[in-house]
C-alpha cells in the first residue's frame, strides 16, 4: 500500500506545490475510521493520507464541557464535527477514501451516512477508555460491516491481547493489533490489516473446509 506522500508530490509551481490527482481511477474504495471521541481517529487520516486532509475540526470551549466529556483528553483543544476526509492511491485505477467519524453521542446520527458503501471499518481504541468503543463495535456489527480493532498508543500500560478482547467483547476473527496514529507506517500498517481481513473474508472456502 505504498503511495506519494503529499510533501513529495511536487509540480512546475516550484518546490512543495501539489500536483492535482488524477481522473482516470476507477474503483473508489471507502474506508471508515470510528471509535470513541478523542481517540485519535484525525491524527490517524492525516498521517496516512497523501492529500491535505479534509478536516471539520472546532475549537473546543467551555460551553461545550457540559455536552462534552473531556476529562480524560485534557490534552484535546479541537474536536471533529462533521468528517475527516483523506485519500491514498493505490495504483493507477484503485483509489482508498479514508472518511473519520466523529466520536461525541450527538454527532452519532451521522455514521450510518458514512458506514454506507463502506469497504471495512478501523476501530480505533483508547484502552484507558475502553468503554468508549463498545457503540462503535455495535454499530458496525448491527450493519454487518467488516472490520479491525487498533489500539492506539497514548503512553499508558499495556494489557494483553485477550484481556482487550474480552473487554470489547470481541470476535475471536476480528484483527487486533497495537497502533501509533501519528506514524505513518503504523497507520499504514492498520489498513493493510483492514485490507488482508476483507480479502481473506471474501476467499471462497474449499469444500472441505465448509464441511
Amino acid at each position: 500500500m505504498d503511495s506519494v506522500t503529499s510533501d513529495a508530490r511536487t509540480s512546475t509551481g516550484g518546490p512543495g506545490a501539489r500536483t492535482p490527482l488524477a481522473a482516470s481511477a476507477d474503483n473508489g474504495l471507502k474506508i471508515v475510521v470510528v471509535g470513541g471521541f478523542g481517540v485519535g481517529k484525525t491524527t490517524l487520516v492525516r498521517s496516512v493520507s497523501e492529500i491535505r486532509p479534509l478536516n471539520t475540526e472546532e475549537t473546543m470551549t467551555q460551553a461545550g464541557e457540559a455536552v462534552d466529556d473531556n476529562s480524560e483528553v485534557r490534552g484535546k483543544s479541537a474536536t471533529t464535527v462533521a468528517f475527516d476526509f483523506g485519500r491514498i492511491t493505490l495504483d493507477a485505477r484503485n483509489v482508498l477514501y479514508l472518511c473519520g467519524a466523529p466520536g461525541q453521542e450527538r454527532f452519532w446520527f451521522l455514521w450510518d451516512r458514512l458506514f454506507s458503501g463502506t469497504l471495512g471499518a478501523v476501530v480505533l481504541v483508547d484502552t484507558r477508555r475502553i468503554g468508549d468503543s463498545w457503540y462503535a463495535i455495535d454499530r458496525l456489527e448491527r450493519r454487518g460491516t467488516p472490520f479491525i480493532v487498533a489500539c492506539n498508543d497514548f503512553g499508558g500500560p499495556t494489557h494483553p491481547p485477550a484481556r482487550i478482547r474480552e473487554a470489547l467483547d470481541l470476535d475471536p476473527g476480528v484483527p487486533l493489533l497495537d497502533c501509533d496514529a501519528r506514524s505513518r507506517e503504523s497507520a499504514k500498517r492498520v489498513l493493510i490489516t483492514l485490507v488482508e481481513h476483507l480479502k481473506s473474508l471474501s476467499t471462497p472456502r474449499s469444500p472441505e473446509l465448509a464441511l
